[in-house]
């Protein structure tokens, strides 16, 4: 069967047809389009201007849409990884999701998700996952530093409240990107009700986020896993977005932290566990720089200073580059210490490191510390005493050694001083063991004299000696490179000694180079100018040595020189009596003054602290006796880190000046000097004349003509020492090449305008750039700019300039933070470390633009306190709200309008302006309705806005004359009343007036004058306003101190409202504000009273008539009242129960016959739609029929005209 495979059938290309015309068209380089409008021109022209327009417009409005303003690219060359946040309500499938991607990733299953969960995705990503729980205070904080969020939702159940609320807080504090991933979809069996709902789900997701939002569908799961090509395009998409950089993000440093370290003293803390901790952080540093010493706030702990900023080798490091296409399985590197990833464990309070079995199993010589100092102390057997006592020490290489027996050995003895009358402890040495003890003093000051002349005898011996083994011993010098040293501060403190081993690896990294010129540094600094003149003259060479510039011969005969300058300074000092060093003690104290201010004090140690000494890779030294070292003079010129401050003037006395050698050193550095071709002064003033020729002074009127032709500056002389013959050559040649010369001139012009205009087209003439581009452009010239200035500098110095730069590991030690956070310390919420400008750790006024969620369910109460998301920050203030009138003024709001912005003022820390902010009425617990009550931005900085409360003051008339009237009970005191002089008063009915004086009694009282005369019934009202101030509250949320279990129940202070409800205390009402019936007593006016002179002059219609009052009816008019018979009365009760019975039959038959008219009306309405129905139907027929007959008509009336024809 093997051998019987079925070839496929081989593709036949067409060789003729439409397609294959093209296909020939498109080899030979032509296009149909392209023929047919050079055939047919007309045709593709603009057919409607307008049109064009509207085409050419629309174009334009969807370009421009595309455009963003460019920001310049800070990113560094090894960014941070990518920060993943995954969102969705319990119970949808996060942490599955989060497993899943990691191991497509890594090949590597997690357990638990506990913190960060840093990953390496590819050649130049690595990508950090955070699982966001739905507490709010996560939501907010991670919201803050997310660059992708993963939007989970539960297709079965749809969009759930946690959703929304995560996408309002995006969208306050920088909106990242988001993508959506629809889960549990295998729990629909109906293919047509699943693609329902994902319509629907997508166009509600693109509402919230934007036209076109990415939106992944999971379709179900194998082995509690989602399928692996589908996580795999998930992982896809993730590893190649793109990222907008956020304002909030890219002006602020900050760490997504995902290692803690309690540093604090176990002592301190066994002492009193309640005492404030000392804490390290680790995390790979995002945003922008950070500074050492910063101030920086930990969202759901506080603000707190930095007392140490480090960084470390990165944990998670990205591969090296190499041309590949895919990562090995080593480079898949997974770095999560709080998930117990990568072989350490954190507990609360331990750390366990996890070793396999194979590594248990090993001897104890391979485990044992890899530092020197620990493990000479683990395999110390005997005591440092005996050490001391069986040590030898040997001072040069090949000499003999001293034992401790010998050496000189410190003993006591008590001698009776008569004068002081007590026993004095003497130190007694060995030699004076050995002297005769009773000598007298001036006989021991001769015999010192005598030790001390056989003493310089025996040295200059002993020099001898020393130089010749030094010549010996400098041929076998070999030169040991330098390495790089970086704590130098550390052995300055530690002085003269070496250790022998060192608590670090860096400790170990300095050369023997730089312990040499340390030490001689040191010394220097200890010099306090008691040194001998033989110190002086020897140091005196050493300088005259060091200036010249000669080759190894001088070189070896320094280090010979400096080597017997040293052994001569050690016999010396060991020689030397105990009064010498008094002599010439001023000069040597001058000497020393004046060095100390040669010294150059290093700028860039005093700015920057500490500084890492360059280290030459050139420099070599000799080794003497395998205890000294001497460099070579040529070294001191190399330039170092701590070098002479260039803004001192030092007299350079190093050069004479009167060689010429050194004249023509420094030749070249003026005009006159030979430069190089593009510089010289000489070659540029002659390109100028030739390209610019001909000019005139305008000053002077003197022509200046250009030289005509090229000649030889070394033909070129004076014209009185040429000869005749010469000049009658010369004008021959002129002559002869005027014509050659006119047009070289000429050639030369139209070149030179051929170069401008080429210049100007380049500058001008960009084609279809414009200002966006040329933006870009500038941006891109500025993220160069910045990449390159600090290339090829180490880390070490970077970071003392201009910080420790983003996408570095580093290591923040923050001390005096409080207990709770690590006693209650829980991995699963984050820890961000969020960096503060200068002015930024301060607390102020702050006035903002603020309006209520249209879903929140309530509206806002001024001085009800609210926790705000601004910043870095949450934190609990009250805010007073307000609104601006037409006049200026800013009104105190009771409650925030219900569809419309307000202003708030209120008290917390200062933001910069634009600054997004959201707010919050509880935290504790989840809540049925929308949690996020209002959003807003930040206006102002300072208390410029004054808020105004509107007052109403209330008086009562108790005097009233013609417009005039006495109100009392609006004021107290006179003063009160004289500050509102001259204030508009109004009354409930609208009559307005002004107040003018105080009344002496009673107190309070005032005369005002109205428009119209007051009624004693009329109430007074003054309408005032005075200035609120602003509650002082900043209240931070400390959820993180919070127990496990309980950080997202953080209660801060309650309202009003909160705190009656929870005592039991209810309102009791205030009676003036119940609704009352109204009781008005009844008025009764006053008769119009008209004089009779007026009555006289009125017209007969308008005079009052004389109308008589009616009197009583007198009783014989009056009818009298008819009383029924018993028979009577039984008569009319039948005759109305019998017209009731007949009224009600009636208007039952009534009733019954408007039924029946109704019921008749319905079905005569429908017979009448039938019968139009029927005639429209009839109508078409024959309109139909009609129309048939005229087409026959017709067709017949053509046929007989053209027979006729």
């Amino acid at each position: 069967m093997e051998g019987k495979v079925k070839e496929q059938k081989r593709h036949q290309q067409k060789h003729s047809g439409p397609k294959a015309e093209r296909k020939k068209l498109k080899k030979q380089g032509g296009t149909t389009d392209e023929d047919e409008r050079k055939r047919n021109p007309k045709a593709f022209a603009v057919q409607s201007a307008v049109r064009m327009a509207k085409t050419f417009h629309r174009a334009q409005d969807i370009k421009t849409k595309k455009h963003h303003i460019p920001l310049v690219d800070r990113t560094p060359l090894e960014p941070p990884p990518v920060v993943i946040v995954v969102v969705g309500p319990p119970k949808v499938g996060k942490t599955t999701l989060i497993r899943c991607l990691i191991k497509n990733f890594t090949r590597q299953k997690l357990g638990d998700i506990c913190g960060p969960v840093t990953i390496v995705s590819g050649k130049r990503r690595r990508l950090t996952f955070m699982e966001c729980n739905n507490d709010i205070n996560t939501m907010i904080d991670l919201a803050k530093v997310a660059d992708l969020v993963l939007m989970l939702i539960d297709a079965s159940f749809g969009f759930e409240m946690e959703t929304f609320e995560f996408l309002n807080i995006c969208q306050v504090h920088g909106f990242p990107r988001i993508m959506g991933v629809l889960t549990h979809l295998d729990s629909f069996k109906n293919n047509k009700t699943l693609r329902k709902t994902k319509k629907n789900l997508k166009h509600r997701f693109w509402t919230e986020v934007y036209q076109g939002a990415k939106l992944f569908y999971l379709s179900g799961m194998v082995y509690g896993e989602y399928q692996t090509q589908e996580v795999k395009n998930l992982g896809r998409f993730i590893s190649v977005m793109k990222f907008r950089p956020l304002v909030w993000q890219t002006s602020h440093p900050y760490a997504l932290v995902d290692r803690m370290e309690d540093l604090t003293d176990p002592e301190s803390i066994r002492t009193d566990p309640k005492c404030d901790r000392t804490v390290s952080l680790y995390g790979y540093l995002r945003g922008t720089y950070l500074k050492n010493k910063c101030q920086v706030h930990i969202p759901g702990v506080g603000d707190f200073q930095v007392a140490d900023v480090n960084f470390l080798p990165d944990p998670c490091s990205l591969p090296d580059a190499q041309k590949k296409r895919a990562l090995n399985e080593k480079e898949r590197l997974l770095y999560a210490p709080m998930a117990g990833v990568g072989g350490v464990v954190y507990d609360r309070d331990a750390v366990y490191i996890d070793l396999p079995a194979n590594h248990v199993n090993q001897q104890q010589e391979e485990v044992r510390p890899t530092t020197e100092l620990v493990q000479s102390l683990i395999d110390t057997h005997a005591t440092l005493d005996a050490k001391m006592a069986a040590s030898k020490v040997s001072l040069f290489s090949g000499s003999a050694t001293l034992d401790p027996t010998e050496e000189e050995s410190l003993q006591e003895k008590h001698v009776w001083d008569p004068n002081t009358q007590r026993n004095r402890r003497k130190v007694v040495f060995a030699e004076e063991e050995e002297d005769d003890v009773s000598s007298t003093t001036d006989d021991e000051y001769g015999d010192s004299e005598q030790e001390e002349d056989e003493d310089k005898d025996n040295l200059s011996e002993f020099l001898k000696e020393a130089r010749a083994k030094s010549e010996k011993s400098a041929k076998n010098v070999t030169y040991t490179p330098p390495v790089k040293r970086q704590k130098l501060e550390k052995r300055k403190e530690e002085g003269e000694e070496m250790l022998a081993f060192a608590d670090s690896e860096d400790d170990l990294e300095m050369s023997e180079e730089e312990e040499s010129k340390e030490e001689g540094e040191a010394a220097r600094a200890r010099d306090s100018g008691h040194c001998s003149e033989e110190d002086e003259e020897e140091s005196d060479d050493e300088e005259s040595e060091n200036e010249s510039v000669e080759e190894e011969d001088d070189a070896d005969d320094t280090v010979k020189k400096q080597t017997e300058m040293i052994l001569f300074i050690i016999l010396l000092f060991l020689s030397i009596g105990a009064l010498q060093w008094k002599d010439g003690l001023q000069q040597k104290a001058s000497e020393a003054f004046l060095r100390q201010q040669e010294a150059a004090p290093n700028l860039r140690k005093l700015i920057y602290g500490s500084v890492v000494e360059a280290s030459d890779s050139e420099d070599e030294d000799k080794e003497l006796g395998g205890l000294f070292r001497v460099s070579r003079p040529h070294n001191s010129t190399k330039f170092q880190a701590n070098a002479l401050d260039c803004s001192r003037f030092n007299p350079d006395t190093f050069h004479d000046w009167d060689l010429e050698e050194m004249l023509n050193s420094i030749r070249d550095c003026f005009v006159t000097g030979k430069w190089e071709e593009g510089q010289d002064a000489a070659t540029l003033l002659k390109e100028d004349e030739e390209l610019y020729g001909d000019f005139e002074d305008l000053e002077t009127g003197e022509i200046h003509k250009g030289p005509t032709e090229q000649q030889d500056p070394a033909e070129v002389g004076p014209v009185h020492q040429q000869n005749d013959e010469d000049d009658e050559k010369e004008e021959a040649e002129e002559s002869q090449m005027k014509v050659d010369d006119d047009e070289d001139q000429k050639n030369k012009r139209l070149e030179k305008k051929r170069r401008l205009k080429e210049r100007f087209d380049a500058e001008y003439d960009d084609g279809d750039a414009t200002y966006f581009d040329d933006l870009k452009e500038e941006m891109q010239k500025q993220a160069e700019l910045n990449r390159t200035e600090f290339e090829d500098v180490d880390d070490e110095t970077r970071v003392q300039y201009e910080g420790f730069r983003p996408g570095m590991y580093i290591r923040v030690e923050i001390s005096s933070l409080p207990c709770e956070f690590v006693t209650n310390f829980d991995p699963h919420y984050p820890i961000i470390l969020g960096g503060l400008a200068s002015a930024e750790g301060n607390v102020g006024y702050l006035q903002m633009r603020l309006k209520k969620h249209r879903w929140h369910g309530r509206i806002l109460k001024t001085r009800d306190p609210l926790i705000l998301s601004l910043g870095w920050r949450r934190f609990q203030t009250i805010p007073l709200y307000h609104i601006e009138d037409h006049n200026g003024r800013h009104r105190l709001l009771k409650y925030t309008p219900q569809h419309m912005h307000c202003g708030a003022s209120i008290w917390g820390p200062v933001t910069p302006q634009g600054t997004g902010f959201l707010a919050v009425q509880s935290l504790a617990g989840t809540k049925a309705n929308f949690r996020i009550a209002a959003t807003g931005v930040v206006l102002d900085l300072d208390k410029s806005v004054t808020v105004m409360k509107k007052l109403k003051l209330i008086g009562y008339p108790y005097k009233i004359f013609k417009n005039t009237c006495f109100v009392k009970g609006m004021f107290n005191t006179l003063l009160e009343v004289a500050k509102f002089e001259g204030a508009s008063v109004r009354t409930v009915s609208g009559v307005r007036g002004q107040i003018k004086k105080a009344l002496s009694t009673p107190l309070g009282a005032y005369r005002a004058t109205f428009e119209d005369r007051l009624l004693m019934s009329d109430i007074v009202f003054l309408r005032s306003w005075y200035p609120v101030s602003v509650p002082q509250l900043y209240n931070p949320v400390t959820s993180l101190l919070l127990p496990v279990g309980q950080k997202d129940n953080w209660e801060g202070m309650r309202t009003l409202g909160q705190l009656k409800h929870d005592l039991g205390i209810r309102n009791n009402p205030n009676t003036d504000s119940l609704y009352k019936p109204l009781v008005r007593g009844q008025r009764r006016f006053n008769p119009l009273h008209i004089p009779k002179e007026l009555q006289k002059a009125l017209p007969f219609k308008s005079k009052p008539k004389q109308q008589q009052p009616k009197g009583k009816i007198p009783r014989d008019l009056q009818r009298p009242s008819v009383i029924r018979e018993p028979h009577e009365r039984k008569v009319a009760a039948l005759l109305h129960a019998l017209s009731t019975v007949h009224n009600h039959k009636r208007k039952k038959a009534h009733m019954v016959q408007h039924a029946k008219h109704k019921e008749f009306l319905q079905q005569k309405e429908k017979q009448e739609e039938a019968k139009l129905k029927r005639q429209k139907e009839a109508r078409k027929k024959l309109y139909r029929v009609m129309g048939q007959m005229d087409q026959k008509k017709q067709r017949s009336s053509l046929k007989g005209s053209s027979q006729e024809n």
